[in-house]
């Protein structure tokens, strides 16, 4: 028999009353020195022992001539040997109880623990409470998430109620929100970039300028940290309209979208 479901029953997100209170977030990071012969000489020596995966894909060449071009390429995906440049957020407005209009703000800079302290004050004083509110992100689990709370603990900034989740079970967690989960439907071997996942969902692609690879690039040798807001802010909106995407809802007009 044919059935016509509804639109609850087709909502990734329970209703619209909790996208008013979801901070939707995205965070660019850099390698902590702007080449190796830079790391101090004890994270030099970690940096070999982290890079033992991909060494042995390229035997027979001189590590020491590897090490450094492993760590442009891949250190800024690592909490112990990386920063945070920008934090982006995105917030939504309700009309008639409707999301109407997108607000992003970003705090960027290169003083990382002002920045950091800066982020959790904000989620103390706006979202204290992982039962009320929530966080939403693109592979915000496994990557932005943890990557804040780490860089947090290494410069002794206060961990916010709602990223105090060390140890906590999955059920513990529901506050937040990855738009990387919600595509997988329980397949966890699958990875979904969000360049990707907005193509096939017909939103606009966030990555008409730089990608991820180019942001240490950019930050250390063109000294262009605006540019990288604007990339990181342009994440949060693909991720802020692919939710009202899997919500059923109508995307935010381009117009609709302020920087704050």
């Amino acid at each position: 028999m044919n059935q016509q479901l509804t639109k609850t029953e087709n909502l990734v997100l329970p209703d619209t009353s909790s996208l008013r209170k979801t901070l939707f977030l995205d965070i660019e990071t850099v390698s902590e020195f702007p080449d190796f012969s830079e790391l101090p000489s004890q994270f030099q020596k970690l940096w070999a022992t982290k890079c033992r995966i991909w060494l042995k894909e390229v035997e027979g060449d001189d590590e020491q001539a590897i090490l450094p071009e492993l760590y442009i390429q891949k250190a800024g995906i690592f909490a112990e040997f990386a920063k945070i440049v920008c934090i982006s957020m995105g917030f939504l407005h309700d009309e008639q109880d409707e999301p109407s209009t997108i607000r992003i703000k970003s705090i960027s800079g290169d003083d990382e623990k002002a920045l950091l302290f800066e982020f959790g004050q904000l989620l103390e004083q706006h979202y204290p409470d992982g039962n009320q509110h929530r966080l939403c992100g693109h592979n915000i689990r496994e990557f932005d998430i943890p990557f804040l709370c780490r860089r947090m603990m290494i410069h002794r900034v206060p961990l916010p109620a709602i990223l105090s989740i060390s140890g906590k079970k999955p059920w513990q967690t529901t506050h937040i929100l990855d738009t990387l989960d919600m595509w997988r439907f329980g397949d966890y071997k699958n990875y979904t970039s969000l360049q990707l996942l907005s193509a096939v969902m017909g939103i606009p692609s966030p990555k008409d300028d730089i990608d991820g690879s180019q942001v240490g690039e950019v930050y250390w040798n063109d000294k262009d940290l605006p540019r990288i807001v604007t990339y990181c802010q342009k994440d949060v909106v693909t991720v802020i309209q692919l939710v009202l995407a899997f919500s059923g809802l109508q995307p935010i007009e381009a117009e609709r979208i302020e920087i704050v």
